[in-house]
């Protein structure tokens, strides 16, 4: 009887394998795409809307843009043999101006790819492989002309002179400061992006000159590193340390006779070397010290309203980014790059930064820039954490004492400086 049943049950097990072959056999293959995405080149977002503003509404396409038409195919041109692809027998190519048009609408609205699927008709996997290569040929095409640090005496002379006659800071070369990019835990390196906020995060650190545009940027250093040892790690740190960038020699403050250091200034969360200067720590400080802070913080401004400026026209920045750290990396030089291009741009210059969009200073009473509107716009930049260094060098010391004094002599005092001590 055992017999019996087995023989029954193997004979079930062959009926029942052979029914599944047919049904396999007969059933439909499965769509390659889905059929709404198929019609993109004829109904998708690029092929209608955007050509309908091309063609009627400039402004309208400008603002889409963040940028004139005429910057934009500039920045197409560029890149288009960099993101373009090859047709096949299967399918046309993503053309390299949608790709760049995704790109650009990625980084100016923080979408979700989800988001943009449904409006450019293009599937989540492409989205992730174009943005990813798009911001990387952006900055690779950009990086030379527009976000290059100086490397010449005459380069760094205009640098300081766009501190003396907008700033009232002389022999200055930037100010520098770094900000957490904050983004959602890497999946099996959370720890290692673990910041003192309680976020994940990478570090921008920036140089920044006197009329908003980055000299240099490092992007990447993990959160869970000190503050003062990304710097300490940086390629500007060993540059400035060994006057690798050709900066200018020594040379006297306007109206006086002693040779002062060029400098970059930054906040607590450095230390205080012969380079770089940073302000009086602790509060209660004697009046002079109090002069020589509230100079260093206004000249600073400038640092805080590029970082500002890029959270509030790529708003991928105002929240935590959803995509590895290699990637976030990637969108983070691609917006850095683009911030000077369009900064440069005389077509575009007006668009991304009209008037009012930076603080502005009247006597000295400061009127907060545009950029600010709206909340906190830059709660996702976290910024870099005060450092515990003390001990700077006598040499450090001499320094800021030098440029202490200049500031409250008849020579380098600004009128209105004591009023907001």
């Amino acid at each position: 009887m055992s017999r019996i049943k087995k023989i029954a049950a193997a004979s079930v097990s062959l009926i029942t394998k052979k029914r599944k072959n047919v049904e396999l056999k007969n059933k439909k293959r499965r769509m390659w795409v889905r059929s709404w995405i198929s019609r993109r080149q004829d109904s998708g977002f690029f092929a209608q809307l955007v050509k309908e503003l091309h063609s009627e509404d400039m402004n309208s396409y400008a603002n889409f843009l963040r940028m004139s038409n005429k910057d934009y195919e500039y920045l197409l041109q560029k890149v288009e043999t960099l993101i373009r692809k090859q047709d096949t027998h299967l399918r046309l190519a993503i053309s390299p101006s949608e790709r760049l048009m995704l790109t650009l609408r990625f980084l100016a609205t923080g979408d979700s790819y989800h988001s943009l699927e449904y409006l450019f008709r293009i599937p989540v996997t492409t989205i992730s492989r174009i943005i990813t290569e798009v911001c990387e040929a952006i900055f690779t095409v950009l990086k030379t002309d527009y976000l290059q640090i100086p490397n010449s005496q005459e380069e760094w002379y205009e640098v300081a002179k766009g501190f003396e006659e907008i700033w009232n800071f002389p022999n200055c070369l930037g100010t520098l400061d770094g900000k957490h990019v904050v983004m959602k835990a890497p999946r099996n390196k959370g720890r290692l992006y673990f910041n003192y906020k309680g976020t994940h995060s990478i570090v921008l650190m920036a140089l920044v000159d006197a009329k908003y545009k980055f000299l240099y940027v490092h992007v990447g250093c993990n959160g869970r590193i000190s503050d003062g040892g990304v710097y300490a790690n940086c390629s500007l740190s060993r540059a400035l340390e060994n006057n690798m960038s050709n900066m200018p020699k020594p040379r006297p403050l306007p109206g006086e006779s002693e040779d002062a250091p060029f400098v970059v200034i930054a906040d607590d969360a450095f230390a205080l070397t012969s380079y770089l200067l940073k302000p009086f720590p602790f509060k209660n400080q004697p009046g002079f010290n109090r002069v020589f802070n509230y100079r260093i913080s206004r000249a600073r401004r400038v640092v805080e309203n590029a970082f500002g400026l890029i959270s509030a026209r790529f708003r991928v920045l105002r929240r935590p980014i959803d995509l590895p750290p290699e990637k976030v990396k990637k969108i983070v030089l691609a917006i850095c790059s683009l911030h000077n291009f369009l900064l440069t741009q005389k077509s575009s210059a007006h668009l991304y930064a009209p008037n009012g969009i930076f603080d502005t200073e009247n006597d000295g009473h400061v009127i907060n820039g545009s950029w600010r509107n709206g909340g906190n716009p830059i709660a996702n930049m976290v910024p870099l954490q005060t450092t515990n260094v003390r001990n700077p060098s006598k040499t450090a010391k001499e320094v800021r004492e030098q440029f202490k004094n200049y500031f409250v002599s008849k020579h380098g005092e600004v009128a209105w400086q004591y009023k907001y001590i």
